[in-house]
């Protein structure tokens, strides 16, 4: 089990956030990634918040970038664990969120979008 440098890891993928560059993001994830998130949830219909494999997760972000045009990332810190980072970032609205990634190879096999309580709108859609 290996985890990339959590610092470098990070600056890449916010640098390809902030790019809008859905296929540098996704780079970092194996075909067969499951990522949950409450914003997911929102955005694309039938959905449990659960999306099982890359297709799925493009097609997630394609839409949210759709929705959210001035979409924009600011990492405020990175933490690390035995195979996991967390990248605790600002989104363009100002709001703290937080993505838990899980790391089998070097590659992301399962991911959480997570947002503070209350957060009513996490997809940030207007």
């Amino acid at each position: 089990m290996t985890v990339p440098d959590p610092a470098e890891f990070s600056a890449t993928w916010v640098d390809a956030w902030n790019a809008h560059d859905v296929d540098r993001v996704l780079s970092h994830f194996r075909d067969d990634i499951v990522f949950s998130s409450p914003a997911a949830a929102q955005l694309i219909e039938g959905s449990d918040g659960t999306l099982r494999g890359k297709a799925e997760l493009r097609n997630y972000w394609v839409e949210g970038l759709k929705l959210i045009p001035e979409l924009h990332f600011t990492v405020e810190n990175v933490y690390a664990g035995l195979d996991t980072i967390v990248i605790n970032y600002r989104n363009q609205k100002g709001a703290l969120v937080n993505e838990v990634l899980v790391f089998e190879d070097d590659l992301v096999v399962t991911g959480y979008g997570t947002y503070l309580s209350g957060d009513e709108n996490p997809a940030g859609a207007r």
